[in-house]
Order: C-alpha cells, then sequence, then structure tokens
C-alpha cells in the first residue's frame, strides 16, 4: 500500500522535460539556414565588381533612298461618268391604227442594222385617202382640159363674128347708099343696123368669156396644186405606216405590240445608236485648267472651237470601265465641254467621245461600251520635258529629307507644281541627281547620320508614272 503512492508522482517531471527539450532543437534547426543565408549575401554585397562600361558611337539609320530624275510628265487628271448613246431616236406614231406587223426582234437590247423595217401600221385608210386625191386631181385636170377647149372654141367663134361683123357693116353701107339714091327704104336701112349691132353684141360676149377664161383657170391650178399638196400628205402618210431604223441601233425601249392600236405622237420604241458612245467626266476647274496648254489657247474664238476643239485643247480622253478583276479601256476624243458648272460640286463637264464602242477586235475580250456604265476617264496633256519629279510619299507637308554630305540629313523646304496621283512636281527646292528619302523616317532630326540604299524599283516605278505608263 505504501509503494503505489511514491512511484506515481516520481513519473510525471521526467515526460515534461523530454518534449520542451524537442521543442528547443527544432528551433536552433531553422535558425541556422537563415544565419547561413545572410552570411552569403553580406559577403556578396562586400565583394561585388563594378559594372562594366563601354563606349558607345553614333549609329546610322538605314533608309530607301532615290536620285531625283529630271523626266516627261504628263498632265493627267480623273473624272468619271456614266455612258451614254451618242444618239437616242424616238419611233413616234406620226400616223394611227393599228400594228399590223412587228419584227420578230424588236425586242429590248437587240442590236439591228440601218434600214430594218421595225413594224408596220395598217395602210388601207392611207390607200384610199391617197385614191381620193388622185380622183380629185383627174376631175381638176379634165376640167383645165375642158377650159382649154372652150378657149379654143370662143377664139373661133370669135374670129367668125369678126368677119360677120365686117360683112354687116359693108351691107349697112351699101344699104344707106341706097336709101340716099331713094331706090331702098329707110327701114332695110335700119334692120341692117340692128344686124351689125347684134354681130358687135355677140363679139362682145366672146370677148367676155375670153377674158374670165384666164381667172378661172388660175381657180383650177390653184386647186390642181392644192391637190397635189394633199397627194404629197396622202403619200407620205402611206410611208408613215412603215417605221424603219434610220441607223445601225440597239433597241432600248419597246412600248407596242402586234395588233394593238398606235396613236398619234405615241412612242412606239426607243432605239441608241451604237456608232458613237459618249461620257460626260466631271472634272474640278482647276485639274482642267493644268492640262491645258497655254499656247494652243491663244487666240481662240468661238468659230475655231466650234470646229477644232479636240486639236485645240490638245486632250487625250482615255476610258477605263474597272469591275472586279475586269479592267478594260478604250481611246476616246474630246467631243465638247459643258456649257455650265456642276452647281453642286463646282465641277465642269468634258464630253468624251468613243466611236465604235460595239466593234470587237480579233481576241478581245472587252464588253461594248454599253449605256449607264460607270467609267473612270483619264484625260492627258501634252507631255512636259525635263520636270523635276518625286513621289508624293516622300514629301512631309512641303518639305522633303535629302541625303546630304557624309550621309548627313538635310530637311529642305520645296515648291510643290503639279500633283498628279503619286507623283509630285517640284518647282523648286532640290535639283535633279539629289538624293531623297523615301522611306518612312521617325523621327527626323536634321544633321543625323543614315545610311542610304538606293531603291531603283522605286525610281523605275516614279519616272513610269510620270510619264503615264503605269496607273495613278
Amino acid at each position: 500500500m505504501s509503494d503505489a503512492p511514491s512511484g506515481t508522482p516520481s513519473d510525471a517531471p521526467s515526460g515534461a522535460g523530454d518534449s520542451g527539450g524537442k521543442t528547443l532543437w527544432k528551433r536552433l534547426l531553422i535558425i541556422v539556414p537563415i544565419l547561413i543565408g545572410v552570411a552569403v549575401v553580406a559577403y556578396n554585397v562586400r565583394n561585388r565588381a563594378e559594372p562594366q562600361r563601354t563606349d558607345t558611337g553614333e549609329t546610322a539609320r538605314k533608309v530607301r533612298i532615290i536620285a531625283v530624275p529630271a523626266t516627261t510628265v504628263v498632265p493627267r487628271a480623273l473624272g468619271f461618268g456614266t455612258v451614254t448613246p451618242g444618239t437616242v431616236w424616238e419611233a413616234v406614231a406620226e400616223v394611227q391604227g393599228t400594228v399590223v406587223e412587228i419584227h420578230p426582234q424588236l425586242k429590248s437590247g437587240a442590236i439591228l442594222p440601218k434600214g430594218t423595217t421595225l413594224l408596220r401600221i395598217d395602210p388601207a385608210d392611207y390607200r384610199l385617202a391617197l385614191r381620193s386625191v388622185e380622183a380629185d386631181i383627174g376631175v381638176i385636170k379634165a376640167q383645165l382640159a375642158e377650159l382649154a377647149g372652150r378657149r379654143t372654141n370662143t377664139r373661133a367663134s370669135l374670129a367668125i363674128e369678126n368677119r360677120l361683123l365686117a360683112i354687116a357693116a359693108r351691107e349697112l353701107e351699101r344699104k344707106r347708099q341706097l336709101v340716099r339714091s331713094k331706090v331702098a327704104s329707110a327701114a332695110a336701112a335700119d334692120t341692117e343696123e340692128r344686124n351689125l349691132l347684134g354681130r358687135q353684141q355677140s363679139i362682145q360676149s366672146l370677148r367676155n368669156i375670153l377674158n374670165l377664161l384666164p381667172a378661172e383657170k388660175q381657180k383650177l391650178d390653184a386647186q390642181l396644186s392644192s391637190a397635189r399638196i394633199r397627194i404629197q400628205n396622202a403619200k407620205r402618210d402611206l410611208e408613215r405606216t412603215t417605221i424603219t431604223l434610220p441607223f445601225d441601233a440597239r433597241i432600248a425601249e419597246v412600248n407596242v405590240e402586234k395588233s394593238q392600236f398606235a396613236k398619234f405622237g405615241q412612242t412606239l420604241a426607243i432605239a441608241d445608236s451604237i456608232d458613237v458612245s459618249e461620257i460626260s467626266a466631271q472634272l474640278p476647274i482647276d485639274k482642267m485648267l493644268q492640262l491645258l496648254d497655254p499656247a494652243r489657247m491663244a487666240g481662240i474664238t468661238p468659230e475655231r472651237a466650234m470646229a477644232d476643239i479636240e486639236n485645240m485643247l490638245g486632250l487625250t480622253p482615255i476610258i477605263r470601265l474597272k469591275s472586279g478583276r475586269l479592267v478594260s479601256q478604250w481611246r476616246g476624243r474630246v467631243a465638247r465641254i459643258a456649257d455650265r458648272l456642276d452647281p453642286r460640286t463646282r465641277t465642269i463637264g468634258v464630253i468624251v467621245a468613243v466611236d465604235n464602242p460595239y466593234r470587237l477586235a480579233a481576241g478581245d475580250l472587252r464588253p461594248p461600251l454599253a449605256k449607264n456604265m460607270y467609267v473612270e476617264v483619264e484625260l492627258r496633256g501634252q507631255p512636259l520635258e525635263a520636270q523635276i519629279v518625286v513621289p508624293r510619299s516622300a514629301l512631309h507637308g512641303g518639305r522633303v529629307f535629302v541625303v546630304g554630305p557624309k550621309n548627313r540629313l538635310q530637311i529642305r523646304a520645296v515648291t510643290l507644281g503639279l500633283a498628279l496621283g503619286g507623283v509630285a512636281v517640284i518647282e523648286s527646292g532640290i535639283k535633279a541627281g539629289e538624293r531623297i528619302v523615301v522611306s518612312d523616317l521617325i523621327p527626323a532630326i536634321e544633321g543625323m547620320l543614315l545610311d542610304p540604299v538606293l531603291d531603283a524599283d522605286a525610281a523605275a516605278r516614279l519616272i513610269a508614272q510620270a510619264a503615264g505608263k503605269a496607273g495613278f
């Protein structure tokens, strides 16, 4: 009984001492690596080497350059417009009636040659009218023939009456002599005198008839002239029943069918000529003026402008149709200038004509230059020789970057002349042969060192564009 109590209390202090010792040992294991790391860092900081310094020279910027050319420049301006036919013909009914015949190809889009009979209007009424007028002319001619016969007969009767009058006059004189000789009575003389007066009255009547014949003939002649006019109108009306095409044309519209009644003044069909197409290209007035040669404009008169406007202006139009991958072009001629400026765009219209726009050469895949096509019109002026040109992309606010001596950058102000698409004509500021930068240079600092690389392709493109051998 006495051993149990004494053993139990002696075990408890021994277990508590072991647990505290293990905890302290774990803490020491953590602190030792931290102290080693701090010692390494301190050593490295104390023994670090100074950074190495290298001296660098000026770096040259690589740029693309060209030598400024003095080349031929063809002034050009672009305009746009819609194609219209040179002539639009409307088949208007000049007579009325039922359409009895119509051409089988009289349909919109068909191309028909000159002289093709498009349709016929029933001519029966007009043939009857013509025959009626012909009959009237026959009556008038018969009346004129009768009048001529009456004139001949009257003149013959007048001649006879004149001879009878002479006989009566001699007989009266003989009777008067017998009365004076107391051989005949006075009554016999009076009878002969009455006979003489009767002859004179007959002669006067015949003369009156002859005097009225010219007026009657004049009346019949007027009637005959009127009838001849009516017969011409009747013939014209008969001809108008047949409508034929006056030139090679493409049918644009048809407004009548067979057996329909065509009214007077009705538009039966519309046809467009295919010999000439026209485009009214709208150009800004300043672009138009830069194409003109002042020497050609000297001494211009309205008569000369109307007769020879193409040579007077000296412009060569090129018409282009662009649709997707299709690009077709035609050579044209300047037909005339519009009479006014467009009030909305302040542009002037130059009417350009293309001859034979439907004719295709062998192997030519161009479409016909048809109505309502929207096309580009390039007007070319007379060539200008020895012009200083640069790419427009080489201009920076009226300045160019010039490669100067020792390949140092010079920023030079220039005076711009013509601007043609990607080409700028320089009036002053640089000379032919000087080298200019044609690539982007950011930043551009006066005097900076450049590493120039000649871009021969850019120079060739510039010369080709200036001469109009490449697109804008």
